[in-house]
């Protein structure tokens, strides 16, 4: 009876772990630094805080000039006072660095105000932040996220692993929420669900970046395009403002063959002006789509990639399972 039982557990440990592999293990991390730099609570009370310890600094050097001054005035006049004196302001003088070494430790030791204040004022955040990592370990089933600021080394982090901007998020989406109708509110979830289903499939948010970088090139393109357009209409309105100048100064008999010259000279330049603006916008235009195509490219290997990952991990999975068989068949042979 004992041996079936032992059996059975053994049947069960082998499943989960043969389950666990056939999933895979998935790993996550946050960079706790950049999440707090990033909110704005955090960073105001940041610059008080630091304001303090600056007017803290400021009374500590204060404090060290006055002793340091009445340590030059005993030293000029100590061969005129007697013993007696002397030792008094040697004591007046170590009672002040005793007391000022005391100030500093109250503001900046180990359990100074300092670091009691650091402690309480990213104490909420930190909670927030744990309660959004649980969240979204729960709902895209992360088996292991660490703080890439804290004490753990990490030699290396592949940027795709880092979940710091889905917590800014979370944390964000909580903030709004306060401030929403309920039919906003509703238009915030989808939108909610659409980002986190693209933060669940790598596939999808790396196809996101490339059509933001598309947009981005859009309109970057006819930015660059309404800027020639403007320089085109100030051209038109400088030779316009021109020809009218002309024509009062020949009203006027003013003309001189300075002024026809420039004016024959000038439709040339209008023309090379026109020319480095439309070759500067197909020079954009052709980085752009240079930077689309090596897009393209990085994305195709990134795939190619993947798949051999996980052609290579299905064939380790399926060869650590044969193991396990053959083990348990070794171990039921070797028991009967």
């Amino acid at each position: 009876m004992k041996k079936q039982f032992l059996y059975i557990i053994l049947a069960f440990i082998a499943t989960a772990t043969i389950n666990a592999q056939s999933r895979g293990t998935k790993v996550g991390y946050i960079d706790m630094e950049y999440i707090l730099e990033n909110v704005a609570d955090y960073t105001e009370a940041k610059v008080q805080l630091e304001q303090k310890a600056q007017k803290w600094k400021s009374e500590i050097e204060t404090k060290k000039i006055e002793i340091n001054k009445l340590k030059d005035a005993l030293k000029a006049e100590k061969a005129l006072l007697t013993k007696e004196l002397i030792d008094e302001r040697d004591a007046e003088i170590n009672f002040l660095e005793k007391e000022s070494l005391d100030y500093q430790q109250k503001r900046f030791g180990a359990n100074g105000d300092l670091i009691t204040q650091k402690s309480i004022l990213v104490k909420p955040i930190q909670d927030q932040v744990f309660t959004a990592v649980q969240d979204i370990s729960e709902r895209l089933k992360y088996d292991f996220i660490f703080d890439k600021s804290s004490d753990l080394t990490m030699l290396f982090a592949a940027k795709r692993f880092d979940i710091s901007e889905q917590v800014l998020r979370v944390l964000n989406r909580t903030e709004k929420r306060e401030q929403l109708t309920k039919k906003q509110q509703k238009e915030a979830e989808a939108k909610e669900l659409k980002e986190d289903a693209i933060d669940d499939n790598p596939v999808l948010a790396e196809r996101k970046k490339i059509l933001d970088e598309k947009k981005a090139a859009r309109d970057q393109l006819i930015e660059d395009r309404k800027v020639l357009q403007e320089q085109k209409r100030k051209e038109f309105e400088d030779k316009r403002k021109q020809i009218l100048e002309e024509r009062e100064a020949k009203k006027a008999g003013t003309v001189s063959a300075n002024a026809k010259v420039e004016a024959a000279k000038t439709p040339t330049s209008n023309v090379d002006a026109k020319k480095d603006v439309l070759e500067a916008a197909k020079q954009n235009q052709a980085e752009a789509r240079l930077k689309l195509i090596e897009d393209r490219k990085k994305l195709m290997e990134d795939r190619k990639r993947e798949l051999e990952e996980k052609r290579l991990k299905t064939l380790e999975d399926r060869e650590a399972i044969k193991k396990a068989k053959e083990a348990k068949i070794k171990e039921n042979t070797n028991n009967n």
